[in-house]
């Protein structure tokens, strides 16, 4: 635990899963709070549970693809509580389904909040660091900013561009002392967002295998407000997916799609539909998902014999090119 007594960070998507999680460690740490998301309900919940803890905390309702509401949250958030030393974005939305099934404006809805909400957050975080003297700034990004996978075309598009935003901040932020941009890029992890989602496959998602809990994800977003890093994986298969990705790229096309339908959608029917990609679900809102690792043990170990055989297809394949 970190002593955050007397620092200020503002936490997007503040009302569910890592968001929710990141808000309640930050309040454990004494650190004061500005909770943004779109929905006020589940935000009062959270601001109740964080001011339980000691700490002061603000609610700010914005949807993260709208500009001028961030800009407002922003201003409205420092008038409260002064100069932010943090700012956490974790607001993100996603629909599966082929991408020829999800509807234009779910798809486009999904990456505006997914990627343009990024950018609208950054862009001021940024701008209240600069007339502050310097701050934090930490983005979730995901496994899926890194690779592909099928019926996650929104949220694959969105992933792929916030790493690169990202990275070009990053690359910026070295002519401004005192701003700081890290990536946490999880797995698969415990939250409702895989319910929440929309869906256009007569079935939910669910995190793929292994599958962690919201509160190691929070954990390593708040040591990297703190102690700034260019980015950190959460997951232990996150690298070696990645890898199959990069290095054996038939192999991974082969296997992506059978693995996502064992262990990345749910068996329950669903009726198709926008989920949370137009407008928020607040009854849905919580730390924790449904997706405990107990069901996950059978799905697990043919995941795991998946990627032994890419890495021995690929152990094969340089062994070959050795003797010859």
């Amino acid at each position: 635990m970190t002593d955050a007594r007397g620092r200020t960070v503002l936490v997007t998507g503040a009302s569910s899963g890592i968001g929710r999680a990141t808000a309640l460690q930050l309040a454990d740490d004494g650190a004061d709070l500005v909770l943004l998301s779109r929905s006020a309900t589940a935000l009062a919940d959270v601001q109740s549970l964080c001011e339980a803890r000691g700490v002061r905390a603000v609610v700010t309702v914005a949807d993260v693809s709208d500009r001028r509401a961030v800009e407002a949250a922003f201003e409205e958030a420092q008038r409260q509580l002064g100069a932010l030393d943090g700012v956490v974005h974790s607001a993100a939305a996603l629909a599966y389904g082929r991408f020829e099934d999800v509807p234009p404006e779910v798809f486009d809805q999904a990456v505006r909040t997914t990627l343009l909400g990024t950018a609208n957050v950054a862009r001021c975080a940024l701008a209240a660091f600069g007339a502050s003297g310097g701050g934090s700034l930490v983005v979730l990004g995901s496994l899926l900013g890194k690779i592909s996978t099928p019926y996650m075309s929104s949220y694959v598009t969105a992933k792929w561009g916030v790493h690169g935003l990202v990275r070009t901040l990053q690359i910026e932020a070295r002519s401004t002392p005192g701003t700081h941009v890290s990536l946490i890029w999880p797995g698969g992890v415990d939250t409702p967002v895989y319910s929440q989602a929309g869906t256009y496959l007569e079935r939910h998602g669910r995190p793929p295998p292994p599958v962690d809990p919201p509160e190691k994800v929070a954990h390593a977003v708040v040591r990297a407000l703190w102690h700034p890093r260019r980015e950190a994986p959460v997951g232990v298969a996150n690298r070696v997916v990645v890898a199959g990705f990069r290095l054996l790229p038939a192999v991974f096309d082969v296997l992506v799609t059978p693995l996502m339908k064992a262990g990345g959608l749910s068996r329950d029917e669903a009726l198709d539909s926008p989920g949370n990609v137009l407008a928020p679900t607040p009854e849905g809102e919580a730390v924790h998902g449904r997706w405990g690792r107990h069901w996950l043990r059978p799905v697990g170990a043919a995941a795991g014999l998946a990627a032994g055989a890419v890495l021995a297809s690929g152990a094969i394949r340089s062994a070959t090119k050795e003797r010859t």
